[in-house]
């Protein structure tokens, strides 16, 4: 049985410019001690789906118009608040993507990393620091015992990434949710961070759901990946799968884009056209707008997702007839 288990999950915000519909019906499950990346453009509805599932949903505008997430047999979004509050911080925690707003500016790093500790177990604060400055030490946070009374401001970005990811794991929890931890960081910060993550994942068992709009990462990071695009999935898959046989012609576009992969000589490739507006009605396929294979089939009806090999399954309609390879994406231009 999955760790957690999110079923047609719909999350709609309600604003006087009308309904945007960021997170439209999205599957997925999570295993014990498993990493899931969850990649897409800016505005694919990947750190609302993390929002949904943790409750951080700001309602109003947001709501959640159905769906369930199931999480070792209480559903995250139906439970009381009492039952959140006993969940969150405690057995699912989550990285947020940028520290500098993510943590109190006007508290030491030594109150806000024990407050996960006071809330959840009953522990002195003596007690409580003691271990706050063992996690300090096991996330890489040198002279640890005279830094954690430090504010945040008194760390660099890579340091308080890390002081982020010690209140995250404090409590030892059972599934951690990284919100694209190392998108504002340098790529030798960056490593650092993934190394880190890995290893205290072998550590302490848990599963992991890893944001991220950098393949790159997920190639040497996670086990499972979904690829979503205007609030849907378009494409689940083993990491090994996935970068070896996209079937989804966003997939696809997506590798393209990685600069290191473009052959040397020609000019770097981009997805043509824009995101979808979430608020508008979307027919069809949500990429027919900018895919190069698009045909009258793709605009009619919305596609499901499907499995086209085991523990594969994508929601291109042409690609599943057999129509089109995706692959011949790297042999052409797609029309602007």
């Amino acid at each position: 049985m999955p760790l957690l288990s999110v079923s047609d999950l719909r999350t709609h915000f309600h604003t006087r410019n009308g309904v945007y519909r960021a997170v439209d019906g999205v599957s997925f499950s999570v295993e014990r001690g498993e990493t899931l990346g969850i990649v897409g453009e800016s505005g694919s509805g990947k750190s609302v789906t993390c929002y949904s599932i943790m409750g951080l949903i700001p309602q109003p505008p947001g709501r959640i118009e159905g769906g369930s997430a199931m999480f070792d047999g209480v559903d995250l979004l139906r439970c009381s608040p009492a039952v959140a509050r006993s969940i969150r911080g405690k057995r699912v925690s989550m990285i947020f993507q940028d520290p500098m707003t993510s943590l109190n500016p006007y508290l030491r790093v030594s109150e806000q990393v024990i407050e996960p500790l006071l809330i959840h177990q009953d522990i002195s604060k003596k007690e409580a620091l003691a271990r706050a400055l063992e996690m300090m030490e096991a996330v890489g946070i040198n002279d640890a015992a005279r830094r954690i009374h430090f504010y945040p401001h008194e760390f660099s970005g890579g340091m308080r990434q890390r002081v982020m990811i010690a209140m995250a794991l404090i409590t030892r929890p059972e599934l951690l949710i990284a919100d694209e931890p190392t998108t504002a960081l340098d790529v030798t910060v960056q490593a650092q961070i993934l190394d880190l993550i890995r290893r205290l994942q072998r550590e302490l068992g848990m599963a992991v759901i890893f944001v991220t709009h950098d393949l790159g990462v997920v190639a040497g990071l996670c086990d499972k990946v979904q690829v979503m695009y205007g609030g849907r999935i378009m494409e689940t898959a083993d990491a090994l799968a996935l970068f070896r046989n996209p079937m989804h012609p966003y997939t696809r576009a997506l590798q393209r884009s990685v600069p290191a992969l473009q052959p040397k000589g020609q000019d770097l490739f981009t997805i043509p056209g824009l995101p979808p507006d979430v608020s508008k009605p979307m027919p069809g396929c949500a990429f027919a707008p900018r895919c190069p294979f698009v045909a009258d089939p793709c605009l009619e009806g919305r596609p499901e997702i499907l499995e086209a090999a085991p523990a594969h399954a994508h929601a291109c309609i042409r690609a599943r007839a057999g129509e089109i390879d995706v692959a011949e994406m790297g042999a052409r231009k797609p029309d602007a």
